[in-house]
């Protein structure tokens, strides 16, 4: 092969190769299948990629929910790919590509930007999963896990001592704001309490079973007041977004350490 020609053919050749700021896509998808077990989990949303975008990753915006916001604050941030704890697609959703559905998809394809999603894959995780990242953020010392694929976490607070259930709630508050609810109270102080991000409540007879005296979620429905008060559990909610931000970032963070990539949390905000 001439010189000229040996260059050209290096240089197309270096073209196809990721930099070392980048990892490849499909690389990226099955690190991060076997990073977060999806296999185990059997969910109402594909876990995974869900919108094929760029062939190299560069930067990664990372968020909680895949909306239009979001998606339009990744493409002003020049990000190629997007990692979210909910994604495009559930069960029972009308299939149809229409309306803001459209509009949201339309925008990822058009700026060649990939959809990553991982739904309780990320609740779960023992390392960047919103349950261990919400026990990091509030210092509750993990015991163990119980639940549907181990999606409660009980255990209880750092010092071990038990505190009453106002003072617990308003611990809460500190770290998760002015959404935070104290529905029922135990009769006494609480010392071993569980925890389930997003909308747990369904889990709550599962505390109740681990021997829980307080649980900590995002979202409850009306019943679950009726229960935790019957069954002497004290009851608080920090909001169903709130609780599910810090395993995207904390993920993110992760996926940046080991690729070598940029990765930026941004948070488009919901009251619940």
């Amino acid at each position: 092969m001439r010189d000229a020609e040996s260059t050209n053919f290096m240089q197309h050749a270096d073209a196809n190769l990721p930099r070392p700021n980048a990892v490849s896509r499909d690389a990226l998808a099955r690190y991060l299948s076997d990073f977060l077990d999806v296999r185990r989990f059997k969910d109402v949303a594909p876990n995974g990629l869900q919108v094929e975008g760029s062939a190299l990753v560069h930067k990664i915006v990372t968020g909680v929910t895949a909306n239009e916001g979001l998606i339009e604050a990744a493409i002003a941030a020049q990000a190629d790919t997007i990692l979210v704890h909910h994604g495009l697609f559930w069960k029972g959703d009308d299939p149809r590509i229409v309306g803001f559905h459209k509009k949201r998809i339309s925008y990822l394809l058009s700026k060649n930007i990939n959809l990553f999603a991982f739904h309780l894959p990320l609740d779960a995780h023992a390392e960047v999963g919103n349950n261990a990242q919400l026990a990091r953020r509030l210092g509750l010392t993990v015991m163990g896990a119980t639940g549907e694929a181990d999606l409660v976490l009980y255990g209880q607070l750092g010092s071990g001592i038990p505190v009453r259930p106002a003072v617990l709630a308003a611990f809460c508050a500190r770290h998760f704001g002015n959404r935070v609810a104290l529905y029922t109270s135990s009769v006494g102080n609480v010392q071993k309490i569980a925890w389930c991000t997003g909308a747990g409540g369904s889990l709550l007879r599962d505390a109740i079973d681990a021997g829980a005296e307080a649980f900590i979620t995002g979202e409850i429905s009306e019943h679950h007041i009726h229960v935790a008060r019957e069954s002497n559990v004290t009851l608080i909610t920090v909001g169903h977004h709130a609780s599910e931000r810090d395993g995207p970032r904390r993920l993110g963070e992760h996926l940046a350490a080991k690729f070598k990539v940029t990765s930026e949390f941004i948070d488009i905000d919901s009251p619940l």
